[in-house]
């Protein structure tokens, strides 16, 4: 399965990461200088959560930012209690 948000859409980007050595000016040194960039990927926040997608209960892929937002829809709980057993029905 993608890793993909089924609400946002949000996906795994990809990015640099750079390594730099020196002292900053404002701190009285020279500069920064960047030594080396590194590709990386940058992945999303990403939750596995049962949600109601056109009326049925699935489980989907739901970014946090989703479901902080309230775009993921929860099924209701379910509310079940055992039949209580009758009186004087067993069998003898």
């Amino acid at each position: 399965m993608p890793r993909r948000c089924a609400f946002t859409g949000k996906k795994t980007r990809t990015g640099r990461k750079y390594s730099r050595r020196g002292k900053p000016k404002y701190l009285g040194g020279v500069g920064v200088k960047v030594t080396s960039k590194t590709k990386r990927q940058f992945k999303p926040n990403l939750q596995k959560v049962r949600a109601v997608v056109d009326g049925k209960v699935v489980r989907v892929y739901a970014s946090a930012k989703a479901i902080s937002r309230g775009l993921v829809v929860k099924p209701p709980r379910r509310d079940y209690t055992p039949p209580a057993e009758e009186a004087g029905t067993g069998n003898q």
